[in-house]
């Protein structure tokens, strides 16, 4: 596997680690709730990085592309 698939496996396991989504994969979080975090300002390190992601494969329609990664790849 390459670095960019291991990348997307991880963010299709990610979970969200705090606040009223705490528990939920990244990928089903409400789009309005990662764009809130674009205009307030993404959390510093891996979560930011994976909120920015994930704000650009929401906006594109392409989230449903993480949830059959994890139904296709077991847990990292």
């Amino acid at each position: 596997m390459d670095t960019s698939t291991e990348e997307l496996l991880r963010l299709a396991y990610a979970k969200m680690p705090f606040g009223k989504y705490a528990g939920r994969f990244l990928s089903d979080l409400p789009e309005a709730y990662v764009l809130w975090f674009k205009g307030k300002g993404y959390p510093t390190g891996l979560l930011g990085q994976q909120l920015r992601a994930l704000e650009e494969i929401k906006t594109n329609g392409l989230e449903y592309l993480l949830r059959e990664l994890r139904q296709q790849y077991p847990s990292p």
